[in-house]
């Protein structure tokens, strides 16, 4: 059984042929039981960008944390959690994506179940985006006109769906699709809700053309989206698998800091 060891603030493997983590390919894994934060800083253009991925239990009913010994077990789920704040003066964003490590809503392991996003600009906005049962629902609170206290809700395309604001977590085999090397597949995904901040239904839903490409050490993340957009994301192939890039985000790998090591449940490596 492979171990995984925190080292510092990023995830170190002892496997000597380690394999991708693929814990959304089964949901009885124990595989994010008691993970602490991994937490990595990014070199931006004009700024910077720190993720944080960690899980917390959640309350269904409310799609919030829940506390300990609080709810019944039957409203919890777990979820993996991914913090990016962006800082780019002016303006700073806070997202926070919940992926459902366990089925939820009717909805396979490994969906997003909430987005938030905030945004400190020349004003505030908050925007919140829920994968109900069926559908999706949306509220936000801006100070711009056209966008303020808003609730919106539609039907999602399928059970089984990825958001554009997941796709960090994806690229690194923690949210749905897990993509073998060399697959290619399409499926229907969420914009981003900072690039969909002025859309309204439907054209908040679109399709993104997954990819996988290994290359030298490196596998190489792919979704092309049906509004031209291309998103690209390149992930280390051995322990911690770390996210090396992302758009013109480099990875700053001089900014860990000294932190107790802990052990870690294995991943199951099934879908690889």
């Amino acid at each position: 059984m492979r171990c995984l060891i925190l080292a510092s603030i990023l995830i170190a493997g002892c496997s000597k042929t380690p394999e991708k983590p693929a814990a959304v390919s089964d949901p009885a894994s124990p595989a994010y039981k008691g993970i602490p934060a991994e937490t990595a800083i990014y070199k931006l253009p004009n700024g910077t960008a720190t993720a944080t991925v960690s899980t917390e239990t959640f309350s269904n009913s409310l799609r919030v944390k829940s506390d300990p010994n609080v709810r019944d077990n039957k409203d919890e789920f777990r979820v993996v959690k991914l913090t990016l704040i962006e800082d780019i003066p002016p303006v700073r964003r806070m997202l926070q994506t919940y992926v459902a490590i366990d089925s939820v809503n009717n909805r396979p392991p490994g969906i997003v179940t909430k987005v938030a996003l905030s945004s400190q600009e020349s004003g505030n906005l908050f925007k919140l985006a829920f994968f109900d049962k069926d559908t999706l629902r949306i509220k936000s609170h801006s100070y711009l006109d056209g966008e303020a206290d808003q609730v919106l809700s539609e039907p999602t395309p399928a059970a089984a769906v990825l958001s554009e604001d997941a796709l960090m977590l994806w690229a690194r085999g923690l949210a749905w699709p897990v993509l073998k090397p060399n697959e290619t597949r399409e499926v229907p995904i969420l914009f981003a809700l900072q690039s969909s901040r002025q859309k309204n239904s439907p054209r908040q839903w679109g399709k993104a053309i997954l990819s996988r490409t290994p290359e030298e050490g490196i596998d190489t993340y792919r979704a092309k989206l049906s509004d031209g957009r291309e998103l690209s994301y390149e992930v280390e192939q051995s322990a911690p698998f770390r996210l090396r890039k992302f758009g013109e985000a480099t990875l700053n790998t001089h900014t860990a800091s000294a932190a107790s090591q802990t052990t870690l449940h294995p991943h199951t490596a099934s879908a690889r």
